[in-house]
């Protein structure tokens, strides 16, 4: 009988490499492998066509979905192998790691940075590392790399063990390195790492009784000291004994090289996957394929690169690799070779490389008929169908709401959204109440996670969501808040939903006296309005709504723009503009005619603040109920010397905002406001210039200039003063020529 104990480094393609040339010659009659024992009944899948790595184990609680776990492989990762190995040649695997059942209850979060000894990281890689202890026990290969001088460990791992041919040897060196490192640190040994050790070496020993002769483990190397001294049976069992225990459920989903780039949930990320399977598919290439692949990537960037370009960059990075006393050119040298030759050094196209070949965005492929949640079911469904495929890199689609599909493809982006599932993100040409939508959708495995907890609320996405929603419309306390899901809720096409938020902003906004905060939610609403013209959605559920609360606002704001702050008054004269956008978007004559009533109310009582009063009297102009000589006398009056200057400029700005053109095209109210201007003292005026000037600043270049120049004529705006253009008149002479204009005329 013999136990063979295979050190790996998860996702090392040489050790992938090993593992498999290992298992060739051994021919073992069963392969443990370091996992969840909770996914043994999904091995199975391992081998067959439509499970394509990467790949990953989701394990997790079904009632608490947020402790999960992922165990993801690549094609080049050394436990993919082994299992590979065990499917192929019909002999038994089995995952023998602590299960995680156990696991979650007695889980410590780690991580470097909460480290005390973790040592910071330097740029030259041939500086000294040390890493902290927490970092050795997760990664013990960096403080073999620091050891020997190396800053990357991947860099020491690639050539230390990744090319060496003789995998009997580097299993031996592992073990004898890990077995050094362990006695000569003396790290703290904490329980979870004893309890997954001991479970480790009670599989092994089941596997014994069981009358297996030759077993191949294959574990992480910092666990091979452990399972080589195999200790005694009975004080593994003692330790397992009495463990907290949880139900844990286990299945297959698609893993991304950008989330195999980082520690992502089990702390074994590595930064350059795609190098990495380039290395497991072409071991014996000395560089010549790398940089075709790199010189295809910039030609495809209409980079103008040609093979002479290859092959120059090709004989540099061999001299840098002899240069060094390298086995072989990592991707260190063939970067320095392309940033020389292809890049001609400018650094930043080796962003591109590294997004695109070094890490790349490939994403893998799950059977549709292996066991998941119904709700990751549904989506699945509904993305095949509407061909909306789950891709690791940004994909962009603009939807015509016109359209069957692209209408099922913005409700299912929709109810997405509102479950918290962040696939699509809206930008550009989203405006509400268009025909258009523009969606930027890029998958992330971590949706697996809010998927699961989701599906609590229903089996499907529409009875989840709509669920879901209702859950928040109940337990909301915000009238904003219940607004916003409204909002929300409508192009998500969920008629239970909408009924329960609009009956709950009913009720929200009968119990509420600030119209404030009434004022805030009206444009929402109104949005919702145009909605059901686009979508085909009955927008009378909260027309109602909408026309008792802006009564209810007509009555109160009057009240409200009284005895205020500046700040105050500021931030209410920015809802009456939304509320005004609004009431003109409706086209209801009722509801227009009270908004102008109120309106009229604000700007004749002279106790309301003055940026109020203007800004009300400016709308009256706007709904042309007030003009010619009665606006005049509305702005005289405001602007007249019986009226403090703060507050005649207050009423200006108001009257002004967002807009100078009145004041180009109607000469009377100009005139008014050069008077008033020309009357101020200068004292005065300079106390009043920031405000005047925060007022025109808001208008564009060109009001800013038009109004400079007609400023320059005066009051008539001709050039010059308007009085002294009078009195530079000779009126002897000019009454010569009465007669004949007269006679000219006709006139006798």
């Amino acid at each position: 009988m013999s136990i063979h104990i295979l050190g790996i480094r998860h996702h090392g393609p040489g050790s992938a490499r090993h593992v498999k040339e290992y298992l060739e010659k051994v021919k073992p009659d069963i392969v443990l492998v370091e996992g969840p024992p909770e996914a043994d009944n999904i091995l199975e899948w391992v081998g067959k066509e439509q499970l394509r790595p990467p790949v990953a184990i989701l394990a997790y609680q079904p009632d608490a979905p947020q402790k999960a776990v992922f165990y993801p492989f690549a094609e080049f990762s050394p436990e993919w192998q082994a299992i590979l190995y065990a499917r192929n040649n019909n002999i038994p695997v089995r995952f023998m790691d602590l299960p995680m059942a156990h696991q979650f209850e007695l889980k410590v979060q780690r991580t470097p940075a909460a480290d005390p000894d973790a040592a910071p990281s330097v740029n030259n890689s041939m500086a000294p590392y040390i890493p902290g202890a927490s970092i050795v026990r997760r990664n013990p290969v960096a403080y073999l790399a620091g050891a020997a001088g190396y800053a990357d460990e991947e860099k020491w791992w690639e050539h230390m063990f990744e090319y060496r041919q003789d995998p009997v040897d580097v299993f031996n060196a592992v073990a004898e390195g890990m077995q050094a490192l362990r006695q000569d640190l003396q790290l703290p040994y904490d329980r979870e790492e004893q309890l997954r050790e001991a479970h480790m070496r009670k599989t092994i020993r089941q596997a014994e009784r069981e009358m297996y002769t030759e077993i191949a483990v294959i574990c992480g190397a910092w666990h091979t000291p452990a399972l080589l001294n195999m200790g005694k049976a009975k004080d593994d069992n003692e330790l397992l004994k009495g463990l907290p225990k949880v139900k844990v459920a286990t299945t297959w989903i698609p893993w991304t090289y950008n989330r195999l780039s980082y520690s992502s949930g089990y702390g074994a990320g590595i930064n350059s996957p795609g190098w990495y399977e380039h290395n497991w598919r072409y071991p014996t290439d000395d560089g010549t394929r790398w940089m075709s692949r790199v010189a295809r990537l910039f030609r495809d960037q209409q980079k103008d690169i040609s093979v002479a370009h290859v092959m120059e960059a090709v004989r540099l990075s061999t001299a840098l690799t002899s240069l060094r006393g390298l086995p072989k050119a990592g991707l260190e040298e063939l970067n320095e070779a392309t940033l020389s030759v292809l890049c001609n050094g400018e650094d930043i196209l080796l962003q591109l490389i590294r997004d695109e070949l070094i890490v790349s965005d490939k994403i893998g492929e799950v059977p549709t008929d292996i066991p998941r949640p119904p709700l990751q079911t549904d989506i699945e469904k509904q993305q095949k169908k509407l061909r909306l495929p789950q891709t690791a890199d940004y994909k962009d689609y603009v939807l015509d709401l016109r359209k069957d599909t692209d209408l099922e493809r913005s409700i299912l982006l929709h109810r997405l959204e509102m479950l918290d599932i962040k696939w699509g993100h809206r930008y550009g040409p989203s405006g509400k109440g268009t025909f258009k939508e523009q969606w930027r959708l890029q998958w992330d495995p971590g949706f697996s996670i809010d998927i699961i907890e989701k599906g609590n609320w229903g089996n499907t996405v529409e009875e989840a969501t709509s669920k879901y929603v209702q859950h928040q419309a109940r337990t909301a306390t915000s009238l904003k808040e219940v607004c916003t899901l409204l909002e929300t809720a409508i192009p998500a096409e969920l008629p239970a939903a909408v009924a329960v938020l609009v009956q709950q902003v009913n009720n929200l906004a009968a119990a509420t006296g600030d119209v404030m905060q009434l004022m805030t939610v009206i444009p929402g609403l109104v949005q919702i309005s145009r909605y059901g013209n686009v979508r085909k959605t009955d927008a009378a559920l909260v027309e109602n709504i909408v026309a008792g609360m802006i009564t209810r606002i007509c009555i109160s704001l009057p009240a409200a723009c009284i005895g205020i702050a500046e700040d105050a008054a500021s931030e209410l004269l920015d809802l009456i503009y939304n509320m005004n956008d609004a009431i003109l978007i409706l086209q209801d004559d009722e509801l227009t005619k009270q908004w102008q009533q109120t309106l009229y109310n604000i700007a004749r009582n002279d106790s309301a603040a003055a940026m109020l009063s203007g800004y009300a009297t400016r709308l009256l102009a706007d709904h042309r109920q007030l003009s010619g000589n009665e606006l005049v006398r509305a702005f005289s009056y405001a602007m007249s010397s019986a009226t403090p200057p703060p507050i005649a400029a207050a009423w200006l700005e108001g009257f002004l905002k967002g807009s100078g053109t009145l004041l180009l095209v109607d000469n009377d109210l100009w005139t008014v406001v050069y008077n008033w201007m020309h009357q101020l003292e200068e004292n005065i005026f300079k106390q009043l210039l920031p405000l005047l000037r925060r007022t025109f600043s808001g208008f564009t270049k060109a009001e800013r200039r038009k109004l400079g120049e007609k400023a320059k004529g005066g009051v008539s705006g001709a050039p010059g003063n308007h009085h002294q253009m009078m009195e530079n008149i000779d009126t002897e002479r000019a009454l010569k020529g009465i007669p004949v204009v007269l006679q000219m005329l006709g006139v006798k």
